[in-house]
C-alpha cells in the first residue's frame, strides 16, 4: 500500500477500503471545513458527468479539474463531494468524513455525497466501483459517520437533475442489495 493511502478497516466483519487522501491527489488546501453536527442520515450518489476514469492519472486529472471548477466557477470553498470513486474502484477523499459538503443544496448538512467519476447516462458503473463504495459505506457506519439506518438517494431524488445518470441510478437498487448482503 502506498504510504499516503489510508486503510479504513471497519468493525469486525466489515470490509476494508483504501482511500487516496487529498494530499496524494494534490488538492488545494482549504481553510473552511464546517463539520456535520451528527452522523449523516443520507448518502447521496452523484456522477461527475465527465470522462470515465480507469487509471490513477485520469482520476487525479479529473479531481483537480473538478476542485478548480467548484472553487472558481461555483464559488464553493472546496470540491463539493465528500468522496469520489473511479471505475477501477479506487476511492478518493474529497471533503472527507464528517465535513459538510456542497453537493445537494438543502441536504448538505445531513448527508455524505459520493460522486462516481464518469458519465453514467449510457455507461454502467463497474462492479469494482460499486464494491468499493459498499466497503466505504460499511466503514462509515462502523465509525459513526453514517447512521445505521441511512438512506441511499440519487442526486435526482433531491434536485431537478438527471444526476447520477440513468445507468448509475438504476444500479442503486443493486447497491442497496450489496450493502444489505454484506452488513
Amino acid at each position: 500500500m502506498h504510504e499516503r493511502e489510508r486503510d479504513m478497516t471497519g468493525a469486525a466483519g466489515y470490509s476494508t477500503v483504501t482511500v487516496i487522501p487529498r494530499s496524494a491527489w494534490k488538492a488545494v488546501d482549504v481553510q473552511t471545513r464546517e463539520r456535520l453536527h451528527e452522523a449523516a442520515d443520507k448518502l447521496i450518489i452523484h456522477h461527475t458527468a465527465l470522462w470515465s476514469c480507469w487509471s490513477r492519472t485520469q482520476s487525479i486529472a479529473q479531481l483537480i479539474h473538478i476542485q478548480q471548477a467548484h472553487i472558481h466557477e461555483r464559488s464553493f470553498a472546496d470540491i463539493g463531494y465528500n468522496f469520489l470513486v473511479d471505475q477501477a474502484g479506487v476511492v478518493y477523499e474529497g471533503r472527507g468524513w464528517g465535513i459538510v459538503g456542497a453537493h445537494a443544496k438543502t441536504h448538505n448538512h445531513t448527508s455524505v455525497g459520493v460522486a462516481f467519476m464518469g458519465n453514467f447516462n449510457d455507461e454502467a458503473p463497474s462492479l469494482q466501483a460499486l464494491s468499493s463504495l459498499c466497503a466505504l459505506i460499511q466503514h462509515g457506519v462502523a465509525k459513526g459517520y453514517l447512521q445505521p439506518d441511512f438512506v441511499i438517494l440519487g442526486h435526482r431524488d433531491v434536485a431537478d437533475t438527471q444526476c447520477p445518470g440513468e445507468k448509475l441510478y438504476s444500479s442503486l437498487h443493486t447497491l442497496k442489495t450489496l450493502i444489505n448482503h454484506t452488513s
